[in-house]
């Protein structure tokens, strides 16, 4: 399942962190890159090592994590810091897949999950599409600043060249409770169907039910 969700971040938060980002250092986006990725990966990425930079982390971590869509869709268990990437004229990130596996010792996580939130109008670059490769062919993603896009970490993606302006954004790795996608969509659809019940007709029987199923199918696939 791939998700967009709107508004994550507020205009505000959006012209704090492309301020903050307007100051940081940046360095060569192929240094957290795999082996294999440093071939196709041409950006640029925030050095995380300063306080500024550690501080807009936290910032738009902490509006991901109280997105309710997100937790709905995600169920996550641990989550990886946001990484700020940019991309200026002429860079782009070849088709790749995600680590199965990020962070070292007690960080180490699986990555269920990745998330790609703008940070820039659309307008105000060219180029720069998030490109999916699904079973339906070709999904190109370009969303409006504070917007995110939510998909497996299994997906091949890239992202096209940038041609005009800037690209900012956070990406970010999460760890389900619920390891199985299928899963994970099935809860989806049956959360989202019973708050629609419950916001059209109240604490029904065919609630109860729906919230019956959903939670033991939770107790079935959440891991612990």
């Amino acid at each position: 399942m791939i998700l967009c969700i709107a508004d994550v971040l507020d205009a505000d938060s959006v012209a704090r962190v492309r301020a903050g980002l307007a100051r940081a250092s940046f360095r060569d986006g192929r240094e957290t890159a795999g082996w294999h990725a440093r071939l196709v990966k041409h950006n640029q990425q925030a050095d995380s090592r300063t306080e500024a930079v550690e501080s807009l982390r936290s910032l738009v971590d902490q509006a991901v994590a109280a997105s309710p869509l997100f937790q709905t869709a995600a169920r996550p268990a641990r989550q990886r810091p946001v990484m700020f990437s940019r991309y200026e004229s002429g860079m782009s990130y070849g088709a790749h897949v995600d680590d199965a596996v990020m962070g070292q010792g007690g960080d180490r996580l699986r990555t269920d999950l990745s998330f790609t939130l703008f940070l820039c109008d659309p307008d105000s670059y060219d180029g720069g599409e998030l490109i999916m490769d699904t079973t339906a062919g070709e999904q190109s993603y370009k969303l409006p600043a504070g917007a995110m896009v939510l998909y497996p970490s299994s997906t091949l993606h890239r992202v096209d060249p940038v041609t005009r302006g800037e690209r900012l954004a956070a990406v970010g790795w999460v760890q389900s409770q619920v390891r199985d996608p299928r899963h994970r969509e099935l809860l989806f659809d049956l959360e989202t169907a019973r708050r629609r019940i419950f916001e059209t007709q109240g604490k029904t029987p065919e609630f109860d039910l729906v919230s019956k199923s959903l939670a033991n199918l939770l107790r079935m696939w959440v891991e612990s």
